[in-house]
């Protein structure tokens, strides 16, 4: 019966490890900055690693177009691409961090 002890302590261990590793990931991305571009970079999104709008950047050109349509779906477009890389962001770090398995609710 020791041997399942020190089994399930090893396993305590390792899960404890993984949790301070974890949280260094998130940390990271918090820190992390991506940026998603739409109409050539007439519209530019950046956003953190765990999705946190930090910056919008519009050009002078499509901001005085006068063309709101346009710049809807540039934004909405530059939006997409932001998060899009982010979240591969996000699962390449916890991916190294997991070993690959996907995890529900790591992030």
């Amino acid at each position: 019966m020791s041997g399942s002890l020190g089994d399930m302590g090893s396993l305590l261990k390792q899960a404890q490890e993984m949790q301070r590793e974890l949280d260094r990931v998130r940390e990271e991305l918090r820190r992390s900055k991506v940026e998603g571009t739409a109409g050539g970079g007439a519209v530019r999104i950046e956003i953190t690693g765990d999705r946190k709008i930090q910056r919008v950047e519009i050009a002078d050109d499509v901001a005085n177009g006068g063309d709101k349509a346009l710049l809807e779906d540039l934004v909405l477009a530059a939006m997409r691409d932001a998060l899009s890389k982010a979240e591969a962001l996000a699962e390449e770090s916890m991916g190294r961090v997991t070993g690959g398995m996907n995890l529900p609710g790591l992030f």
